[in-house]
């Protein structure tokens, strides 16, 4: 059954007119979605019966990376290494291209993801009222979370919202991402004096951080850290 290597999320869809399976490698799982009344069974014996687009689909995939001791991850653009020792302090410590961190090995992962959501909170915070400031925008409340479909976003009330994985990408990426959300602040649409905004903003190549984002953005999705 597909559901045999992978986990099946089922989805119920009131506009779906047949069954839909995709493989999302990131998050390591098989998405399923079937009309509203269709039976449950049914939809996942068909799905058991796709083993051959699967096998194509996870041979494409990113696959996902579990964090823990050991694993390697990128902080701010660099891959490091989380180097664990029982006897280590618990808390996370950066050094050079090593996350050096002790304490119980089974809660590492998610000490580092604490981590990196308070990291990137404090450096697009930071940089989000800098960049706004230079430019006469006042900016409201500043958060992280973890959507799948945008980077960032901008209210009416000048609230700003981040992807707390863009901690993992490199500087320039985040930064242009961050001169986007506040270029919201005045132009609330994606008109050509918004773009002009942005490049005034950014001290870098915008182009260059979309290239990123569209290469390799999706990839920063593939790192768990719980098994």
């Amino acid at each position: 059954m597909a559901g045999a290597a992978w986990p099946v999320r089922v989805v119920r869809h009131a506009q779906s007119r047949r069954y839909r399976l995709v493989f999302d490698g990131a998050r390591g799982e098989l998405r399923l979605t079937v009309p509203r009344r269709a039976s449950e069974r049914a939809a996942l014996k068909w799905a058991g019966e796709q083993q051959a687009w699967l096998a194509e689909q996870v041979g494409k995939a990113v696959l996902p990376v579990v964090v823990g001791p050991g694993a390697s991850i990128p902080f701010r653009g660099v891959e490091r290494r989380v180097e664990w020792m029982a006897s280590a302090p618990r808390a996370i410590r950066l050094a050079d291209d090593m996350l050096r961190v002790g304490g119980p090995a089974e809660t590492v992962g998610r000490r580092i993801e604490r981590w990196l959501k308070a990291e990137a909170l404090d450096l697009m915070e930071r940089e989000s009222r800098e960049i706004a400031g230079a430019a006469g925008l006042a900016v409201g409340r500043v958060g992280v979370g973890d959507p799948r479909s945008r980077w960032g976003s901008c209210t009416h009330d000048g609230d700003l919202r981040y992807s707390w994985r863009l901690v993992m990408a490199p500087d320039h990426v985040r930064r242009a991402t961050v001169a986007h959300e506040v270029a919201h602040l005045r132009h609330m649409d994606h008109s050509a004096a918004f773009h002009a905004l942005v490049d005034r903003l950014h001290d870098g190549d915008v182009a260059a951080a979309r290239g990123w984002l569209r290469r390799e953005g999706r990839g920063l999705h593939r790192y768990r850290f719980a098994a």
